[in-house]
């Protein structure tokens, strides 16, 4: 009995030992801003955590991190990237205007990061000389001249660790990097000398091929943490893919990725790990869209291509993240707060409703959403239910919105207690970019649509059509609720906010 007490003990440690607690100010920061962490190196690149800022500009909270490695902070459209390890509390500081691309910080995470902002600083002293002269230079002398900086930089890296106090990881983690922006040098050089000293038959010496592949020993490790490596590679194979897609029969109707999983498939190079991550990449990049894409077809090529199980893991959250849950599932049950202070759920009384998600700190919400869900409800109010779920911090935010911006609008409102952190949030997978959202749920409490987040949607007044059986008539188009982040690249390389 005690054996297996310790061994929960040591669980609920680890897990524990995985959150990073975060807090701090941002100068003229003002509520409708949110501060959004998010692990950089993994295929769903999702929001970790989203922040609220008070009225003096303080924010606080915690969240789990994946692994030690580069996170990306964004704030007011804005992103920088930040070193953090497991288990962390950290305290970041800026000024609006600036934030968070100039911050200072303090807590454990500084030496790490104060290495990184050094080694910037040295690298960017260099970046100069990777130039188009370079580029025309013979082999032998690019060569030299390439591994020259590759050394100077590498040796200025261990110098910055030594002064600061850097840890390993993190000193392994630039070493990569610089490795890959070297290899990202020798791929133009490839490609571009013949050109630039017209000489179109030039091909790179053994020499040349040896010392590329030399950079790549950690391959593996560098395809798991560096989005920038994976690039690296994808470029390295865009000519043979270009040519291998050319002669797929179905290459105007197959996906990107169902085709790139089929060229991947024929390398016999490339170790397992590197095809998994590329392949979830190039969804990711490419499939992972609500407006065009279809999720079972988005699946089938992770399950037949895909084997590692942390990488489809990943990729598996990005999916939903995106899609939401899917139609003729059974809508999950969770604890909601009505305007009234009790608690209920998403009541049917025999009718479909239709379920939004919103928070007060979106600019979209009083501007372009209410007087166009005013149409909505009013004329279809007669054979749907409308629930109107906030995902406010606090309650009393709640409270005020629900009475200030619903008032007259026939539906219930409720609260997901926690906001993004609710279990509302978790089992409908909401995230901050997905906000303002509309959803279904059908009479028999299966989910019945997508995620909309344009009320001028054809498809979603069809399927409110279909709902309910009534027919709308014609919505203007120009009635639109934006979504920058869904608009650009829904699973775009963590660069996500509202």
């Amino acid at each position: 009995m005690k054996k297996y007490l310790f061994l929960l003990l040591l669980t609920l440690l680890v897990v524990s030992c995985s959150k990073v607690k975060v807090e701090g100010n941002v100068k003229g920061g003002s509520p409708l801003e949110r501060i959004e962490f998010i692990e950089a190196s993994g295929v769903a690149t999702l929001p970790l955590v989203n922040l609220g800022v008070d009225d003096k500009g303080n924010f606080k909270g915690e969240f789990k991190a994946p692994k030690n490695g580069m996170y990306a902070m964004t704030y007011a459209g804005k992103m920088n990237f930040i070193y953090l390890k497991k288990g962390q509390d950290l305290k970041i500081y800026g000024e609006a205007g600036t934030f968070p691309e100039v911050f200072k910080i303090e807590g454990d995470a500084k030496k790490n990061n104060d290495f990184i902002t050094e080694t910037q600083k040295f690298l960017e002293t260099y970046s100069s000389k990777l130039n188009m002269q370079m580029l025309q230079k013979k082999e032998p002398e690019f060569l030299a001249e390439i591994k020259k900086i590759h050394s100077d930089l590498e040796k200025n890296l261990d110098q910055n660790a030594d002064k600061i106090g850097a840890d390993s990881d993190v000193v392994k983690l630039k070493k990569d990097e610089l490795i890959t922006n070297i290899l990202t040098f020798l791929v133009q050089y490839q490609s571009a000398h013949g050109q630039v000293t017209g000489d179109p038959t030039f091909k790179v010496s053994k020499n040349f091929t040896d010392y590329e592949k030399s950079l790549t020993k950690n391959n593996d490790r560098m395809v798991e943490n560096l989005p920038v490596y994976r690039n690296y590679l994808l470029n390295k194979v865009g000519q043979d893919f270009q040519t291998f897609a050319e002669k797929q029969q179905d290459k105007n109707t197959a996906s990107m990725s169902a085709i790139f999983g089929r060229f991947l498939a024929t390398n016999k190079e490339m170790s397992q790990k590197t095809k998994d991550y590329l392949l979830a990449f190039v969804i990711a990049k490419f499939d992972l869209n609500p407006y065009t894409s279809e999720v079972e077809k988005v699946i089938k090529v992770s399950d037949e291509y895909i084997k590692d199980s942390e990488v489809k893991k990943d990729l598996n959250s990005a999916i939903n993240a995106v899609f939401g849950l899917k139609k003729g599932e059974v809508a999950p049950k969770v604890s909601l707060a009505k305007l009234d202070g009790k608690s209920g759920n998403f009541e049917s009384n025999g009718k479909p409703t239709l379920v939004m998600s919103y928070a007060s700190w979106n600019p979209y919400i009083g501007q372009s959403t209410i007087p166009v869900l005013k149409e909505v409800v009013n004329f279809y109010k007669a054979k749907v239910n409308f629930a109107f779920v906030n995902l406010d911090d606090k309650k009393d935010q709640f409270t005020k919105t629900a009475n200030a911006m619903f008032k007259g609008i026939p539906g219930t409102n409720y609260y997901a207690e926690g906001g993004l952190s609710s279990e509302y949030a978790k089992k409908y997978f909401i995230y901050g970019f997905k906000i303002p959202g509309f959803f279904l749920i059908d009479k028999d409490g299966k989910v019945a649509s997508q995620t909309f987040y344009n009320l001028g949607d054809a498809k979603f007044v069809e399927e409110m059509n279909k709902i309910s059986g009534l027919q709308a008539p014609t919505v203007n188009p120009q009635a639109q609720m934006q979504n920058d982040l869904l608009q650009q690249n829904p699973n775009a390389d963590s660069t996500q906010t509202k």
